[in-house]
C-alpha cells in the first residue's frame, strides 16, 4: 500500500493583536461527521506537502492567506486499520478577517474561535498541541523567516 501523505493547516485572523483560529464542523457522512476540525487534506502525486496545504484552503474555503507558514512539527499518531504511524506536516496561514469564506460540500458550517475556544472544540490532542504552539509563535512573534510558504 502506498505511503499515506496528509497536511494539517491552521488558518487564523488578527485583529487589533487578537488572534482568532478558523475552525471548520464536517458535514453529516463524511469522515470526521459532525467534529470541529482545522483544514485537512491529502497530498496529490506530484504535489509537495505546502502546496497541498495550500490548495486544500482554496478548494474547502475559497481563500488565499496572507501569509503561510509550517509550523515547527508535525502530528503524530497511530493507525490501527492500516497499522501504520502517521508524521503530518503542519502550516499555519494568516487571513484576512474580511474575506468572504465559500464552504464545499465536506462541511456544514465554520466559526472563529478564541484559543480556548478552538482547543474546546477540537477532539484530537495532537491537533490541541498545534493549535497551542502556533499560538504561542504567533504571539510571541518568533516566526522565523525559514518556515515562511511562497504563496504568489
Amino acid at each position: 500500500m502506498a505511503e499515506k501523505r496528509l497536511i494539517d493547516l491552521y488558518p487564523y485572523k488578527l485583529v487589533d493583536k487578537n488572534i482568532s483560529y478558523l475552525l471548520f464542523k464536517r458535514a453529516a457522512g463524511r469522515i470526521y461527521d459532525g467534529q470541529w476540525r482545522m483544514i485537512g487534506g491529502k497530498v496529490k502525486i506530484g504535489e509537495s506537502h505546502w502546496e497541498a496545504a495550500l490548495r486544500e484552503l482554496s478548494e474547502e474555503t475559497t481563500l488565499k492567506p496572507q501569509l503561510m507558514w509550517t509550523i515547527p512539527s508535525v502530528n503524530s499518531f497511530y493507525e490501527h486499520h492500516t497499522d501504520t504511524i502517521l508524521n503530518i506536516p503542519a502550516f499555519a496561514a494568516e487571513i484576512d478577517g474580511s474575506s468572504s469564506i465559500i464552504l464545499d460540500s465536506e462541511h456544514s458550517e465554520y466559526a472563529w474561535f478564541s484559543l480556548e475556544d478552538a482547543i474546546d472544540k477540537i477532539i484530537w490532542p495532537e491537533q490541541r498541541r498545534l493549535l497551542r504552539l502556533t499560538d504561542s509563535l504567533i504571539t510571541s512573534n518568533q516566526i522565523l523567516e525559514d518556515w515562511h510558504v511562497p504563496i504568489s
